[in-house]
């Protein structure tokens, strides 16, 4: 065994990876084309050419297919907000973060309406996004509360709580902005949407 990326260990975990892009860009395809719901794991396995077993070692759940990399995408937020100016406010510096998010993605702005339609219709969905996106606010809670004040304040426990509720704010107005986006078949500017959103809430 070895953990060179060269080495057994770094091509198992490529393999790993590869199959599970191609398994996730195959249920994409398939859910975008018959619906979340009408979509099975059978379905899914018998389009890749693999076994219901298999699939089920990379994936527990059809959920989990389409959200499995929002632990990631939480990971590449935070590195957007810790790369945003110091001196940045913290509505700002969580704006700019989630636009850099968004124009990441691997998707065309009609293949991520049609996904943000898919995962809004969808109650198990967005139960699981939910559960998932908690992890975010813990990732970004400590940049924001390091903007918050200035120094030794950011490890004073009130401000961990206003800290916390800051991003959870910010995080629920990109939800109801994507949700107004898709559910206005992109009529409505995402952006716009998220900056209406948290005017409401700052007034």
């Amino acid at each position: 065994m070895s953990d060179r990326e060269g080495g057994p260990t770094g091509l198992r975990q490529r393999t790993r990876r590869a199959v599970q892009a191609e398994i996730a860009a195959t249920a994409m395809r398939l859910f975008l084309e018959h619906g979340f719901e009408a979509t099975t794991m059978e379905q899914i396995a018998g389009e890749i050419g693999i076994s219901r077993r298999s699939l089920f070692r990379y994936f527990g759940t059809k959920e989990d297919i389409v959200l499995g990399d929002h632990a990631e995408s939480g990971r590449v937020l935070r590195a957007a907000l810790e790369a945003r100016p110091a001196d940045e406010s913290p509505w700002e510096a969580l704006r700019a973060a989630l636009r850099t998010l968004v124009e990441g993605l691997p998707y065309s702005p009609q293949e991520f309406l049609r996904i943000t339609g898919m995962l809004h219709a969808s109650a198990s969905l967005r139960a699981r996004r939910l559960e998932k996106q908690q992890q975010w606010t813990e990732l970004l809670v400590p940049d924001i509360a390091g903007r918050m004040d200035t120094g030794d304040a950011a490890g004073d426990p009130l401000t961990q709580v206003r800290a916390r509720a800051l991003v959870a704010c910010a995080l629920t107005c990109s939800d109801v902005a994507l949700e107004a986006w898709a559910g206005s078949d992109g009529a409505v500017g995402l952006e716009q949407a998220f900056d209406e959103a948290v005017a409401a809430v700052r007034a």
